[in-house]
């Protein structure tokens, strides 16, 4: 998802209805969940779990509409269990997932980290993805173009959090090449920007003025 508009990652695929506004959309920019044995709402950010997933669509109204009217219960069609902080607890475990595989691209050579590699990346052409940390010089994230394509740039992380994925006490840029992990990177990534922006009505990936 880039910052101009709405995650669209694929032309076509799954589609399920969001027990919080009943719009049909891709699974693909939704996070499912299940009901366990004691009737408390399981995320399942991995798509594993057995039994029927209920689906939502990311962002911060949405989870305070499905608390409001009950619709986890409706959808399942029995009492469940809701924490009264399931969006915040969703955040986390979304960049942490996000944070997880940028590792693993990284590992698989697949990743780098720095205005000049990230420069260079860009100027060969090779990098896919953008990432810059939302709390970044504004600045010095202007001197950097994001690749052409939708879902090409992202800054739903912290300087910190991207520096856990590349083992740096922070990183302001980084870049993915194609192939590999990155479109599960990409598709993570825009569930993730799509709750922050609405958390903090879009203002985090202003924040802040820290430099690389």
């Amino acid at each position: 998802m880039t910052r101009g508009g709405a995650p669209k990652l694929r032309e076509a695929g799954p589609e399920r209805r969001c027990v919080a506004t009943g719009e049909v959309r891709p699974v693909t920019g939704m996070i499912r969940f299940v009901i366990g044995p004691d009737g408390d709402v399981v995320p399942d950010l991995l798509g594993k779990l057995p039994g029927r997933g209920l689906w939502i669509t990311p962002t911060k109204a949405n989870f305070a509409l499905v608390a409001k009217k009950g619709g986890f219960a409706r959808a399942a069609k029995m009492p469940v269990k809701v924490p009264d902080d399931l969006a915040e607890r969703i955040e986390t475990a979304l960049a942490d997932r996000v944070i997880h595989l940028i590792s693993l691209t990284r590992k698989a050579g697949r990743a780098v980290a720095g205005f000049e590699k990230v420069k260079d990346w860009l100027a060969k052409e090779e990098a896919q993805v953008l990432f810059q940390a939302f709390d970044g010089s504004e600045r010095g994230k202007t001197k950097l173009r994001p690749p052409e394509g939708q879902n090409s740039h992202f800054s739903c992380l912290s300087a910190d959090e991207l520096g856990l994925a590349f083992g740096r006490d922070h990183v302001i840029h980084a870049a993915l090449a194609g192939g590999g992990l990155t479109k599960r990177v990409v598709e993570e990534a825009a569930k993730l920007t799509s709750l922050r922006d609405d958390m903090d009505g879009g203002k985090a990936h202003r924040k802040g003025t820290k430099t690389r």
